[in-house]
Formats: structure tokens, sequence, C-alpha cells
């Protein structure tokens, strides 16, 4: 759910990928119970079930399954309780890691969080060591062939609005904003006619810095086994793609 492994390029058998979509749809799932919540089960009313709602619905995570994740979430259906932890590690290189996660059993995740840093030549952080190294920001995700006729005129009507940063990655134009802004930006560009392709609340590094091409196949690894875990929502690091 977080994108980074942009370098794993790696082939992978049906049992493999059957796997992946299994803990992608534990993912979702457990976000969409967390919002209901915190925050009731109407997504009018509750903006981070929005978002994760249609999160899932871009992944194409079956109706039932959002409608019970939903009821789990307000108390309709019983199921074990979920709880949210973040956890700091620094990775090969003395690259930076935040990694947030849903999860139903805090020892089943820490120990696996463990495992997957430490068997990569990482290690977990003390609290504090690595969130000073981020800022908590809302990013906005656009396809920039839905706005390339009218590129500069977009460009300035988002600094009119008062974005924070925005920039081109790829084939995205990524805006930054406050937390508390998300929504009201999410919605500006919504009524223009623009479909977002993501709107989330992120850790975003202050510093990026370039690693070693011996330590990008950890970092691979490492990026690989954190989308695998089905408890693991989502990760950020401070590494330059």
């Amino acid at each position: 759910m977080s994108g980074h492994s942009k370098w794993a390029k790696l082939k992978h058998s049906k049992g493999a990928i059957d796997a992946k979509k299994s803990a992608l749809f534990t993912k979702l799932g457990q976000a969409i119970i967390i919002a209901a919540r915190e925050g009731g089960g109407d997504p009018n009313a509750n903006f981070k079930l929005r978002l994760a709602i249609e999160r899932a619905k871009k992944a194409n995570l079956p109706k039932d399954n959002i409608e019970r994740a939903i009821k789990r979430g307000t108390g309709e259906i019983k199921g074990k309780q979920i709880e949210e932890i973040t956890y700091e590690a620094f990775g090969p290189g003395g690259t930076a890691f935040i990694v947030e996660a849903l999860t139903d059993n805090k020892n089943r995740i820490a120990t696996n969080i463990r495992i997957i840093f430490s068997k990569h030549g990482g290690n977990l952080a003390g609290k504090n060591s690595v969130l000073w190294m981020f800022n908590r920001m809302g990013v906005i995700r656009v396809n920039s062939d839905l706005i390339e006729k009218n590129k500069e005129e977009w460009e300035l009507k988002i600094i009119e609005l008062g974005v924070e940063d925005f920039k081109e990655e790829g084939q995205e134009l990524v805006i930054y904003t406050s937390p508390d802004n998300l929504q009201k930006f999410k919605e500006i560009i919504e009524k223009e006619g623009i479909e977002t392709d993501s709107a989330k609340i992120e850790w975003i590094a202050k510093e990026f810095i370039d690693i070693d091409e011996d330590k990008k196949q950890k970092i691979v690894a490492i990026f690989e086994e954190l989308e695998n875990d089905p408890d693991v929502q989502s990760y950020y690091t401070n590494i330059k793609h």
C-alpha cells in the first residue's frame, strides 16, 4: 500500500501473487475497521472512512468485505480488537524507516518487523529516533495526463489554493498539504473534474539520501517483506528513488 518498492521488478509465481493479494485485502479491511471505529460507519460524515473505502474499491476488494469491515468497526459484528502501532527502524546504510501497522496481535507484528530488518542489515529503533527526520503531511496524487492540456493553469491554481508544495513524480502530480487541509484540497480538485489517484496522510522525509548499489538489494527485500505482511499498513523511508 505504500508504493516504495519502485526498484523491485520481480517475477512472482501465482501462489506468491495470491498471497500478496490476500495480504492487501487484509490491510484494506483493517483500515476500514479502524476508520469506522473512530468516526462511525457513514463515509459521507467520516472522511477517513471514505478514503479507506476508495482505496479498497480501487484494489477490487469485494463489496461484502467492505460492508463487513464497516460493521466490524461500528461494533455490529464482533471480532478481535485491532490496534494501531508505529515502528521506527534503521535499514542498511543508515536509511530510516517508519512502519505503520494495524494488528490484532502485537507480539506477532513486533517479532515480524524485528526479523525483517535484522536479517537485511537493519534494526528496530527507539521512540523518536526516526520520527524527527520526517514531517506528517497530507499527500494527494493526480495522474499528470489529466491536467496536461492546462498544466500551467493548474499549477497556478494549486499555488493559489495554498498547498505546502507540489512536484511531478513520473506520471503523477504529487500535492502536499497540511494534514488538516487534506480533505479540503481533495474536494476542491475533484470539483474541478479531476479524479485523484490517492489521498492520504503520510510521513515525508525532510531530507532524502542516496544508497550504494550493493545495499539496494537489501532495501528491496525489506520493501517486499513489508508489502507482504498483512499487518503492515504503510511504510515510509528517506531513500531517494
